[in-house]
């Protein structure tokens, strides 16, 4: 393993959040200046031959990008903000049932389970509550000036 590979999947282990490959090809050079973009493509495509790591379309925010995370064990639901473009992610005991509900009933043995979900994260959720509280204050204190 090169020194520019071994930057990149410490980058990818270490992620607190999902990466796309500009966000990676920035981390990796931190670690290695060397790395250079087509190092990341190949890198990421051996990853996922060798099911290490998975690539992400999460509904295809700011265009076509593509994230990468680590493969777990478990498997998650990812939760898109159309806003802010957050990424969450989401396990439950529930969605582990439905799949083995799906196995059971159509005897299909699941490998890959991918589920996103998209919306208004909390955050911007709290803003929009905010932003409006804040109208009904300025339309009734101009209101009470007339």
């Amino acid at each position: 393993m090169t020194a520019q590979r071994r930057a990149i999947v410490e980058v990818i282990q270490e992620a607190k959040r999902h990466l796309d490959a500009e966000a990676l090809l920035k981390l990796a050079r931190q670690r290695e200046p060397n790395v250079d973009r087509a190092t990341i493509y190949r890198t990421i495509e051996l990853l996922k031959e060798l099911r290490l790591v998975d690539e992400l379309d999460l509904m295809h925010l700011e265009g076509e990008k593509h994230y990468y995370e680590v493969k777990t064990m478990q498997d998650h639901l990812h939760l898109a903000c159309f806003r802010c473009g957050r990424i969450e992610e989401f396990s439950s005991a529930l969605f582990e049932q439905l799949k083995a509900e799906i196995s059971k009933e159509t005897a299909f043995r699941i490998r890959v389970t991918r589920l996103e979900v998209g919306g208004i994260c909390r955050a911007c959720a709290a803003d929009d509550v905010a932003a409006e509280h804040e109208d009904k204050h300025v339309k009734a204190a101009a209101a009470t000036s007339r």
